[in-house]
């Protein structure tokens, strides 16, 4: 895929070597996107081979920010932010300490500010946009007991995309440098992170699969989000996508013991 000057388009995921992110960068690889992802994790198994891959720690905030200079040296025509930190179990607010919140805060709200203000200059084109993508999560809409730092984190993150957004409206539809859209899984996720808080022997079968937001990221690559500049989608198990405003996201809150 080339831009309207004949050059090769890419794309970042950060966040990509699995779950939602590694849905999103191989549905972008596969649209003929030159994907570059960073994570902590190198991507592995089936279509790994099409990802670049640089490996990303993000409470290493000089790597960080040295990775993203290095990815922005090119226009690009696609950005996912997916990296996310969930603590490790659901715990009462009493029982969390500061280190699992500055973490929290670090990844989930701090990455996603880095990213922004490093990749939306690289994102801009008048007449040519790029597209930003920020995962999302039913718990900007469900704040639930055991996961107060998860859900703050998450609520102020999509507070500061759709700030950004509303800056990069331009003068109305068809007119934006930059579209940001957000999507959010209508179920829980089967991914490694979730796997590792699961006991063993869980059933998976209810759970959704990251390949539900290939449809949605093909879309993307090929329209660089037209017509959904400022969205909040949330993505159900068939890869389908529909407006949070249509469809309030299911809470997954569960009480804790």
């Amino acid at each position: 895929m080339t831009d309207q000057n004949g050059n090769r388009r890419r794309a970042l995921v950060v966040g990509g070597s699995t779950g939602i992110g590694r849905g999103v960068a191989d549905a972008w690889a596969r649209s003929g996107l030159d994907v570059t992802v960073l994570s902590r994790s190198v991507p592995a198994g089936d279509g790994a081979d099409r990802l670049r891959w640089l490996p990303t720690d993000l409470t290493d905030g000089a790597r960080f920010a040295e990775n993203l200079a290095l990815v922005t040296e090119h226009p690009l025509h696609g950005v996912c932010f997916s990296a996310v930190h969930y603590g490790d179990r659901r715990a009462h607010f009493r029982d969390c300490g500061e280190s699992e919140w500055r973490r929290q805060i670090e990844v989930n709200l701090h990455g996603l500010w880095t990213t922004l203000s490093r990749t939306l200059p690289a994102l801009s084109r008048p007449g040519d946009p790029g597209v930003f993508l920020g995962i999302s999560s039913e718990v900007v809409y469900n704040a639930g007991p055991g996961r107060s730092g998860y859900a703050a984190s998450k609520a102020a993150a999509s507070a500061l995309l759709d700030s950004v957004t509303q800056e990069e409206g331009g003068r109305g539809p068809g007119t934006e440098a930059v579209r940001i859209i957000q999507a959010l899984p209508a179920a829980m996720v089967d991914t490694p992170g979730i796997r590792r808080r699961r006991p063993a022997g869980f059933d998976y079968s209810a759970y959704m699969e990251p390949a539900s937001f290939a449809p949605l990221a093909r879309e993307l690559a090929l329209t660089a989000g037209a017509g959904l500049h400022g969205a909040h989608l949330v993505v159900d198990g068939g890869g389908t996508w529909s407006p949070v405003g249509e469809r309030l996201p299911v809470s997954q809150s569960r009480a804790v013991s």
